[in-house]
C-alpha cells in the first residue's frame, strides 16, 4: 500500500513538473514571436516612410511572410492610424500615409 502511494505521488510530481516546463516553454516562444512582430512592424513602418504607397506584396517580399501575415501587419497599422487603405479588395489595394 505504501508503495502505491509513493508511485501516485511520483507520477503526480512528474506530471506537475512537465506542465510547468511546458508553460515556461510556451511563454518563451510567445515572447520570441512578439519580439519578431515588433521588429517586422518597424520594418513595415520604414518601408511606408520610404515609399508613397506600399502593397501587401511589398510587405510579403520585405519580410518573407505569408499573404495573411502581411495583411495582418498592414491592418494593424491601419487600425492604429499609421496607414490608410486605398481600394477595397484585390490587386488594386495599396496603403499610404494618412493625410493629416
Amino acid at each position: 500500500m505504501n508503495y502505491l502511494i509513493l508511485i501516485i505521488i511520483g507520477v503526480a510530481g512528474v506530471w506537475v513538473g512537465y506542465r510547468l516546463a511546458m508553460k515556461r516553454k510556451i511563454h518563451s516562444i510567445n515572447s520570441q514571436a512578439a519580439k519578431v512582430k515588433v521588429e517586422n512592424m518597424e520594418k513595415v513602418r520604414e518601408l511606408a516612410r520610404a515609399k508613397d504607397r506600399i502593397t501587401n506584396d511589398d510587405v510579403e517580399k520585405l519580410l518573407g511572410v505569408s499573404n495573411a501575415t502581411a495583411e495582418r501587419y498592414l491592418n494593424e497599422l491601419e487600425k492604429n492610424g499609421e496607414l490608410k487603405q486605398v481600394g477595397g479588395t484585390g490587386r488594386g489595394v495599396y496603403y499610404q500615409k494618412p493625410n493629416k
